[in-house]
């Protein structure tokens, strides 16, 4: 469902803005590749991360080098964002807590952008988190920020769909197709597979990604060690963590559609 017209959608052009709010190791890279190989969208690869690393006073970003270009406030980022879409249709994915703090209070471009969640176990997303960069905190873990996202837009009225990984790891096809008429655009089953260049904008972050550019397509569900074991072996603060976040998780996939 589309949420409700504001002022930043009225004109002779309707704006089309897609966000997928996400959570670290959450595969929302895979997802945004998907959208990448569409070739209809504008895409845009985590544009609120500079308000957050940069503008604010957070820990450095592990292997993050910044296009110097590219703005870091938020109102500055927004109004990029709404710029683009004037021409076409924008595609951005996020992570939630980015924004936590501004978009609840911004009603018109909360209201001008389609919203979905992709949410993965944080057993999985942690231990894979911690594979990358040890040092994260608690709330980049991240699903407490979706939940809360997830429930501002939900009390100013506005739909968003949530997107299980797991779901989009084991049919890509159906799962992808959903969303795709859940957000008005055409199935596109030849975008699930991809090459190995570097997209624009993963310059600044693109030794995260080298898995999902060597992958190709989505992979099948993962078939090796328990991530829970593997958690319970990293021990504190990472199970605490884990405890912390896994209501909110569990509290998303309550509201997650089929």
């Amino acid at each position: 469902m589309l949420p409700r017209r504001t002022d930043c959608c009225e004109g002779p052009h309707r704006m089309k803005i897609l966000a997928l709010w996400c959570h670290p190791r959450s595969m929302s890279t895979a997802f945004e590749r998907v959208m990448r190989e569409r070739g209809d969208l504008d895409v845009l690869h985590e544009p609120f991360m500079y308000h957050y690393y940069l503008a604010q006073p957070h820990r450095p970003f592990a292997d993050f080098d910044p296009d110097p270009g590219h703005p870091r406030g938020y109102e500055a980022i927004r109004d990029m964002i709404l710029a683009e879409a004037k021409d076409r249709p924008v595609f951005f994915k996020d992570m939630a807590y980015y924004v936590l703090d501004r978009l609840p209070a911004d009603p018109g471009f909360m209201g001008a952008v389609t919203h979905a969640f992709l949410i993965r176990d944080p057993a999985a997303s942690i231990v894979s988190y911690h594979r990358r960069d040890p040092g994260f905190a608690c709330a980049e873990v991240g699903l407490e920020g979706q939940w809360r996202l997830y429930c501002a837009l939900r009390d100013a009225g506005h739909s968003a769909q949530i997107i299980r990984a797991d779901d989009v790891r084991a049919d890509p096809a159906a799962t992808m197709a959903r969303y795709w008429s859940a957000v008005g655009l055409d199935d596109r089953p030849d975008a699930l597979s991809w090459d190995t260049a570097v997209p624009r904008g993963w310059e600044s972050v693109a030794d995260w990604h080298r898995d999902t550019l060597q992958s190709g397509a989505i992979r099948p569900p993962e078939t090796g060690p328990d991530p829970r074991a593997e958690l319970a072996a990293l021990g504190p603060p990472w199970t605490d963590y884990e405890a912390h976040h896994r209501p909110f998780y569990d509290a998303l996939c309550a509201e997650a559609r089929p």
